[in-house]
């Protein structure tokens, strides 16, 4: 049931994509209906070019035929991805998937940024789960270290002997904040300012508009970007 939700959202925001476009394709099990469908297009005859978030969705655009862009001159005309909580000024915390870098570089060079969600993912305050953050590998426990005296409880994501490495071959620490998060921008900026961390998994003031996928159908929320300045933290 979740997926025939998800397939609807992703058709919902395949209904924005136009002709000659360049669009941001999102990392995820979302975010792959969405390629899935773009590649329909394609092979009907729409021309557009796909700038992915990851190689994983590099290898599925591929193989739907959809013509990928890796360096990128100008602004992205739509990006689509899916997050891992959103909360109600439409605040994402994503990356448990391991592609928050490359999620954000696109996201932050878009002209307008969907994201696609299921109604388990809406959450009154971010930091119900874990928060991604990716950093260095080079004398990592020195920046874990440095991220512990804000209080925070962190573990290397796939563990310390066999550690997941992210397509840019760094580490991903899964930090949890007790408490949630009250205020993602100034936590966000903190996060990043932490030498050693290279990005985080919050997206703040990023998204224009959030697909909602619930069994009365798809349901588009918009209004929760107001700027979108070129590094959003």
């Amino acid at each position: 049931m979740i997926d025939e939700l998800k397939q609807a959202a992703a058709g919902k925001a395949l209904e924005l994509v136009q002709d000659g476009m360049l669009v941001g394709l999102g990392t995820g099990t979302t975010a792959r209906f969405f390629v899935e469908g773009l590649g329909r297009l394609v092979s009907q005859g729409m021309k557009v070019r796909g700038v992915p978030t990851s190689r994983e969705t590099a290898e599925v655009a591929a193989e739907h035929g959809i013509p990928i862009v890796t360096e990128l001159v100008g602004q992205i005309d739509l990006s689509v991805d899916g997050a891992d909580e959103g909360d109600p000024a439409l605040n994402l915390i994503k990356g448990r998937g391991g592609a928050l870098f490359r999620e954000k570089l696109v996201a932050a060079a878009s002209k307008r940024f969907v994201v696609l969600v299921d109604e388990s993912k809406l959450v009154k305050q971010l930091g119900v789960g874990v928060l991604p953050a990716e950093v260095l590998p080079f004398l990592w426990r020195s920046t874990a270290e440095r991220m512990t005296t804000l209080g925070l409880s962190l573990v290397v994501r796939g563990g310390e002997e066999t550690p997941y490495i992210t397509d840019n071959g760094n580490l991903i620490l899964d930090v949890t904040v007790e408490g949630g998060i009250s205020n993602p921008k100034e936590f966000g900026g903190v996060l990043k300012q932490i030498t050693g961390v290279v990005e985080h998994g919050l997206f703040v003031g990023m998204t224009d508009t959030v697909i909602l996928a619930g069994p009365e159908g798809p349901k588009a929320i918009g209004g929760g970007r107001t700027v979108h300045p070129p590094h959003a933290s």
